[in-house]
């Protein structure tokens, strides 16, 4: 069973803070949840970088190059035709259906990746019965810390309380 600690801070500076805090105090499984994205956060929570690039890449390039053999092979080797002593192999030809498979495979690893990475689809989250956690899509600047147990718990609490957290809230999956 998950079990975090959500505390709001009022300022994205408050925030980045704290979370710094947290951290040097050893809490490792942090998340910021911030109704905009707040500068810096990134490198205090220690974010790794993303992988998506590349497999949007590795997709796209394996799109363009499936797309550009499927068309070689079925004018030049499986069905040749002369017609009007054109060369069987015409690279230019391939281009528009090359690129356009390209994009088609790029953005679909995209998407299926994008969906794998974050989870979904996951309807709810035990974060959204919180009634107080709807301040987070408005003005409100939350710091969330995964805890093992008990004493974990209480700690967390107690530092957070001790940053400045407006207020904080136990939360527990499947509670």
């Amino acid at each position: 069973m998950k079990r975090w600690l959500l505390g709001e801070f009022k300022s994205p500076e408050r925030l980045r803070e704290a979370a710094r805090a947290l951290r040097s105090r050893g809490f490792t499984q942090l998340d910021a949840l911030t109704p905009f994205p707040v500068e810096g956060i990134d490198e205090v929570l220690e974010l790794k970088p993303s992988r998506l690039p590349l497999l949007g890449l590795v997709a796209g390039v394996s799109g363009a190059i499936g797309a550009y053999v499927v068309q070689w092979f079925t004018q030049a080797v499986d069905w040749p035709l002369n017609v009007g002593a054109r060369p069987l192999h015409s690279g230019p030809a391939y281009i528009p259906i090359t690129f356009e498979t390209a994009v088609l495979a790029s953005a679909s690893a995209l998407f299926f990746g994008v969906f794998f990475t974050c989870g979904l689809p996951r309807v709810t989250h035990p974060f959204f019965d919180v009634e107080s956690f709807r301040s987070a899509s408005i003005d409100g600047f939350w710091v969330a810390v995964a805890v093992e147990d008990d004493a974990g718990v209480d700690a967390a609490d107690a530092a957070l309380r001790e940053l400045g957290a407006a207020q904080v809230a136990r939360v527990e999956e499947g509670a």
